[in-house]
C-alpha cells in the first residue's frame, strides 16, 4: 500500500511538472495593446477658465465620455453639458450623426471673459454654445492648413522666425517670402542655425525650424547654436529604403573624444536686426542652457554653465543688451550634478531665484537675491525636494513635492507640500501615502490632485491649498478590467547587498496563481542612473510585465543602490565610476530575498531581462553571474558606453582631465651669409629666411574608458537573446554586435536579432518582440519548446 502511495505522490509530482506550460492565450490577453480599451481615463486634467475657480474637464468610464464643469469656491459640480443633448443638437447642424457616449469633441475653449461660453471642434466645424441657453451654432469652418512646423512664432504670432540654408531669417506673419529679413551669413552645415543642421532641406533654400526662444515681448529671441564641423560622424543605414538602402550619417560625439559639440548664445534684436554674440567661454567644452529670460523688458536673462566633468557650474546673468556676463552665483559637486531635479525658478522679473541644490547630500531649496546672494534656505532636513509644482507669486508661497520626509511612507511618492519664501517651515498639503498630482488654480486657492499606488485605484479630488478635500471628482472605473480576471500586483521591499539599504519595487503574479507550486522568477531592470523604471503610481499593465507573469511567472522589478535621483545623493551616484556592475550584486541578494519570503518562487530558475539600460544590465549580469541567471533577454544595450553618447557616460562613469602634449609649429627666422670674392673686393650679403621649428605645448585633454560587456563573453552559461534595431541612433546597433562578436570569439552559443527598419523604440515591431521573448522565457524556464504557437489568434 505504502509503495502505491508513494507512486501516486510521485507520479502527481511529475504531472505537476510537466503541466508547466506557457499560458500564451493569457498574456495576450494581457497584453498592454489588448487591454487599452478596458481602462476609461485615470486621472482628471482640470482646464482652469482664465483667472477664475472654474474649470472643466472630460472623463471616460465604461458608461461613456462626459464633460463636467466645477465651481471650486462653492464646491459645486456639474455636467458641462447633455452629451445626448448635445447629439442630437449636432445632428440637426450637420446632418451627422455621432455617439452620445464618445462625442469627438477637442479644441474646448471659453470665450474671453465669458465663464458660460465656450467654442469647441467637430471635425472641421467650429460650434460655440451657451450654457445658459443651450443655444448650438456654428461659429465658422476649421482649414486644414495648419502653422508651418518649420516657423518659430513670436508670443502673439506677429512675427516668424527660421532657418534656410543654415542661416536665419525673419518675416512678419502673412507677409510673402520676398519680405523675409536675413539676420545672418555666417551658417553652415554643423555649425548652423536649423534646429538640425544634418538635414538636407537646410542647405537647399528651403525654410525649417530653427533653434529659436523668444522673449515674452517678442522684442528679441535668442539662440544656442553649436558648433559640431570637428565632431565626428556615426552611421546607420536603413535597409528598408527604397528604391535601394540608405545611408543615414550623423554627428555623435563619444566618451573622452577629442571633438566635442561647442555651444555658443547669439540675441537678436527684432526692430533693428541687431546680433548680440555674448561671451560665456570660461571651461574647455563646457555647456550651456538658459534657465530664465526677462518677462517684462527683454533685457535680461539667466544663463547656466557647466564644466565637461559636470562638477562645476556658474549661474550667470546677461545683459540682452551689451552681451554682459556677471556671475550670480557658483556651484561645485560631487561626483555630479543631478540633472534630473537641478532647476532654476526666478520671480519677480529676477528679484528672487529658486535653487536646487545637493549641497548637504540631500536635494533642497535655496533662496538668492538679484545679485546672487542667497537669503535663505527654504527647505531642509533628510528627503528630497523635488520639482515646484506652482508659485503663488502674491503670497510668497511655494508648492512642490518631495521624497521621504514621511517616516513610514514610501519614499518615491510624489508628497505635495507647501512653504513661504520668507519664513522657516514646510506643511504637507496631501496626506494619504500615495504618488500624488498637483494642478493649481491661477488664484492658488484650490488644486486637483490624482493620487493612487500600484495597489490601489486612482481617485481624483479638488482641494483647498492647505489639502483639505473639498470635492471628490472621480473614481477610475476598473471594472472591465476586473471581469477579465485582472488583479493588482504587489509592493515589495528587500534589503540591498549591504544589509541596511532598503529598495523598493512590484512583484507581478500570474492572475491563476497556485502558491503551492513553484514559479520561475524573472526580473525586469532598469539601472538608472537618471531614474529607477519602477512604477509608484497605479498602473494596468507594469510596462510588459503583467502579460509576461501570465505565461506562468513570477516578475519582479525594483530598485537597486545606484539608481534613483529621488533619494539622497550617495543613494543615486552610488554607481559612479563603476556603471556597468553597480547594480547587479542588488539584483541577486534581492532576488534570493524574495524566494524566502514567498515559498513559490524557483530561485533555481531565474531570468532577467531589459531595455536600453536595461539591455545593458542584463547581460552584464547574466555574464558576471552565470551561475545564478539561467536566461536573459537584453533589447537595444548600450553594451558598450564607450560608443554610446557623451553626456551619459563622462556623467555616470566619469571623465578624467589630463593635460595632452601636442607638438606646434612656429615660424622661425634665420640668417645665412652669402660670401662672394670678386676680384680684390670681398663682397658679403645676408639672408632672411624663414623657417619652421616644431615644439611641444600642454594641452587640456579628457579621457574615459568604461567597462563594456564584450570584456565578459567568456563567462556566458546560460541562454542569451541579444536585441536591437538596425537604424537606432540613440544606441547604436554596432554596441549590440560588439558582444556579438566577443562571444563567437569565445565560441558561445546565444540567439541574436535584429529588428530592420527599427529606432530605439522598435516601433511597429514592438508586438513582435514581445511574443519573441515570451517564447524565449518559455523555451528556457519552462522547458515549452512549443513553436506553432499563433499568438494573433488570441
Amino acid at each position: 500500500m505504502k509503495k502505491i502511495i508513494f507512486f501516486v505522490l510521485n507520479l502527481s509530482l511529475c504531472l505537476n511538472l510537466i503541466s508547466q506550460k506557457a499560458d500564451f492565450k493569457a498574456a495576450e490577453k494581457f497584453r498592454s495593446d489588448n487591454i487599452t480599451s478596458r481602462i476609461g481615463d485615470l486621472s482628471v486634467n482640470p482646464n482652469w477658465i482664465e483667472e477664475s475657480d472654474l474649470f472643466w474637464y472630460s472623463y471616460k468610464t465604461s458608461s461613456g465620455k462626459k464633460f463636467y464643469y466645477v465651481d471650486a469656491q462653492a464646491r459645486s459640480k456639474q455636467l458641462l453639458f447633455d452629451s445626448r443633448y448635445m447629439a442630437s443638437e449636432l445632428k440637426k447642424l450637420t446632418l451627422h450623426p455621432y455617439n452620445e457616449l464618445d462625442l469627438p469633441v477637442k479644441e474646448l475653449k471659453f470665450e474671453k471673459k465669458s465663464t458660460t461660453k465656450f467654442t469647441f471642434q467637430v471635425d472641421s466645424i467650429r460650434f460655440l454654445y451657451d450654457m445658459n441657453t443651450r443655444r448650438l451654432v456654428i461659429k465658422d469652418t476649421v482649414g486644414k492648413e495648419k502653422k508651418p512646423s518649420w516657423a518659430s512664432y513670436s508670443p502673439d504670432s506677429t512675427w516668424i522666425a527660421y532657418a534656410k540654408n543654415h542661416n536665419l531669417f525673419l518675416m512678419k506673419t502673412g507677409d510673402k517670402d520676398s519680405a523675409e529679413i536675413q539676420l545672418t551669413t555666417d551658417g553652415e552645415r554643423y555649425y548652423s542655425f536649423a534646429g538640425s543642421s544634418n538635414t538636407e532641406d537646410t542647405a537647399k533654400n528651403i525654410k525649417v525650424r530653427a533653434r529659436v526662444s523668444w522673449f515674452k515681448n517678442e522684442k528679441k529671441f535668442y539662440v544656442i547654436r553649436e558648433d559640431e564641423r570637428k565632431v565626428k560622424d556615426l552611421f546607420v543605414i536603413d535597409v528598408l529604403s527604397n528604391p535601394r538602402p540608405k545611408l543615414e550619417s550623423y554627428r555623435y560625439s563619444m566618451p573622452g573624444e577629442e571633438f566635442v559639440p561647442q555651444p555658443e548664445l547669439i540675441i537678436f534684436d527684432v526692430a533693428s536686426g541687431k546680433r548680440t554674440d555674448v561671451d560665456l567661454k570660461k571651461w574647455k567644452d563646457q555647456t550651456i542652457s538658459i534657465a530664465w529670460s526677462s518677462q517684462k523688458d527683454a533685457d535680461k536673462l539667466i544663463a547656466i554653465r557647466k564644466d565637461r566633468p559636470l562638477k562645476n557650474l556658474d549661474v550667470c546673468l546677461v545683459d540682452a543688451e551689451t552681451g554682459k556676463v556677471s556671475v550670480l552665483f557658483s556651484e561645485e559637486a560631487w561626483p555630479y550634478f543631478n540633472n534630473e531635479y537641478s532647476r532654476l525658478s526666478v520671480l519677480n522679473e529676477g528679484g528672487d531665484i529658486i535653487w536646487w541644490s545637493e549641497r548637504t547630500g540631500w536635494g533642497q531649496l535655496y533662496l538668492y537675491d538679484k545679485t546672487g546672494k542667497m537669503k535663505r534656505q527654504i527647505t531642509d532636513g533628510y528627503f528630497v525636494a523635488g520639482r515646484i509644482n506652482h508659485i503663488d507669486t502674491l503670497s510668497r508661497i511655494l508648492y512642490f513635492e518631495a521624497f521621504g520626509r514621511e517616516e513610514g511612507t514610501h519614499p518615491y511618492y510624489s508628497m505635495k507640500y507647501k512653504a513661504s519664501l520668507d519664513k522657516p517651515g514646510m506643511s504637507l498639503v496631501t496626506r494619504e501615502p500615495a504618488n500624488h498630482s498637483l494642478s493649481m488654480s491661477k488664484s492658488s486657492k484650490y488644486f486637483v490632485d490624482t493620487y493612487s499606488t500600484v495597489d490601489s485605484e486612482p481617485e481624483s479630488v479638488l482641494r483647498d491649498n492647505n489639502g483639505n478635500i473639498i470635492l471628490n471628482l472621480e473614481k477610475a472605473d476598473l471594472s472591465q478590467l476586473y471581469q477579465m480576471g485582472w488583479k493588482m500586483p504587489q509592493t515589495i521591499k528587500v534589503k540591498a547587498k549591504d544589509g541596511v539599504t532598503d529598495l523598493y519595487g512590484v512583484m507581478y503574479t500570474p492572475f491563476k496563481l497556485d502558491s503551492t507550486r513553484k514559479y520561475p522568477v524573472i526580473s525586469y531592470v532598469y539601472p538608472g542612473p537618471q531614474t529607477e523604471s519602477v512604477p509608484c503610481q497605479f498602473t494596468a499593465t507594469g510596462g510588459k510585465n503583467i502579460a509576461l507573469a501570465q505565461l506562468g511567472f513570477v516578475v519582479v522589478n525594483f530598485g537597486h543602490r545606484g539608481g534613483s535621483p529621488q533619494r539622497s545623493n550617495y543613494y543615486h551616484t552610488y554607481g559612479y565610476d563603476n556603471l556597468r556592475d553597480y547594480a547587479l550584486t542588488d539584483d541577486v541578494y534581492g532576488l534570493e530575498q524574495l524566494s524566502e519570503l514567498y515559498p513559490f518562487i524557483d530561485i533555481e530558475r531565474v531570468g532577467i531581462y531589459g531595455h536600453s539600460g536595461g539591455g545593458f544590465m542584463s547581460t552584464a549580469a547574466i555574464l558576471s553571474h552565470p551561475d545564478f541567471y539561467d536566461v536573459a533577454v537584453s533589447s537595444a544595450g548600450n553594451h558598450d558606453n564607450n560608443i554610446y553618447n557623451q553626456w551619459w557616460g563622462e556623467t555616470h562613469d566619469g571623465v578624467e582631465e589630463v593635460e595632452k602634449k601636442v607638438k606646434v609649429k612656429t615660424d622661425v627666422k634665420k640668417d645665412t651669409l652669402d660670401l662672394k670674392v670678386k676680384m680684390d673686393t670681398t663682397i658679403v650679403k645676408q639672408d632672411t629666411t624663414i623657417v619652421k621649428k616644431e615644439t611641444e605645448k600642454a594641452e587640456k585633454a579628457f579621457r574615459a574608458g568604461i567597462n563594456k560587456n564584450q570584456d565578459l563573453a567568456k563567462n556566458l552559461k546560460g541562454h542569451l537573446l541579444l536585441v536591437h534595431g538596425d537604424i537606432d541612433n540613440n544606441v547604436h546597433p554596432g554596441n549590440t554586435l560588439r558582444v556579438a562578436d566577443a562571444l563567437i570569439k569565445a565560441n558561445k552559443r546565444f540567439d541574436f536579432m535584429m529588428l530592420p527598419g527599427q529606432r530605439h523604440g522598435f516601433g511597429n515591431a514592438t508586438a513582435y518582440f514581445d511574443r519573441m521573448m515570451w517564447y524565449y522565457f518559455a523555451e528556457h524556464l519552462l522547458e515549452d519548446y512549443r513553436t506553432n504557437v499563433d499568438l494573433t489568434d488570441f
